[in-house]
């Protein structure tokens, strides 16, 4: 992940690496895009599921680490890396919502960070926006047309959200077309397929067309 746009002194380095070993949130943990691995399939808004849902994350919210990220913000309000701390904290657990500010906080700070726009889409799904989490992805995409996380979640929130099988496929076809070497191929071929059999499983009945 790229730093462009942060005004990070070393000093404040110097904070964030206590403060990310002390407190367990390892930088490295962002770089690959901490939420890069697929989440998991057929993913239910908690706004619009009952008590149990699909949706990843539901751990405690550190506060203290919370509170230690503000305290760096507040000295030093451009450092990209404390604000998107701040977004995975909250979305670990489960505080999707709450991430979206953090998450758009950053990428007005770097715009070019196609994980953070992805994980800001999966946010707002997970928020109960399906439309506005697939309008993020498309501004993903438009960072990297074959970034696979994002095609990859383009179709869970286009099969689940919004109950577009024929698109969801589109979308996982692509990721596999382009990423021959990604490591789920066998898990995405297996969504394909499912949602294949289940599309060819619906009938289509005739409609009248006078009124």
């Amino acid at each position: 992940m790229t730093a462009r746009g942060s005004s990070t002194s070393s000093t404040t380095w110097a904070v964030i690496s206590i403060a990310c070993l002390v407190l367990g949130l390892a930088v490295g943990y962002v770089v690959f895009g901490h939420r890069s691995a697929p989440p998991v399939v057929t993913p239910v808004p908690p706004q619009q599921a009952p008590a149990s849902t699909g949706a990843p994350g539901g751990g405690l919210l550190d506060e203290r680490a919370v509170q230690t990220l503000r305290d760096i913000l507040a000295r030093d309000p451009k450092n990209v890396q404390a604000v998107i701390q701040l977004g995975n904290l909250y979305y670990d657990a489960g505080r999707y919502a709450e991430a979206v500010a953090p998450y758009r906080q950053a990428l007005a700070l770097d715009a070019s960070n196609v994980n953070v726009s992805t994980d800001l889409g999966t946010a707002l799904y997970y928020s109960g926006r399906p439309d506005e989490a697939l309008d993020q992805y498309e501004k993903s995409l438009a960072i990297d047309p074959n970034h696979p996380q994002t095609l990859f979640n383009q179709g869970i929130v286009r099969l689940d959200g919004k109950q577009d099988a024929a698109r969801a496929v589109q979308s996982w076809e692509k990721l596999l077309a382009t990423n021959p070497d990604y490591p789920e191929r066998a898990r995405v071929q297996q969504l394909i397929d499912q949602t294949r059999q289940k599309m060819q499983a619906t009938p289509v009945a005739p409609v009248r067309s006078t009124k």
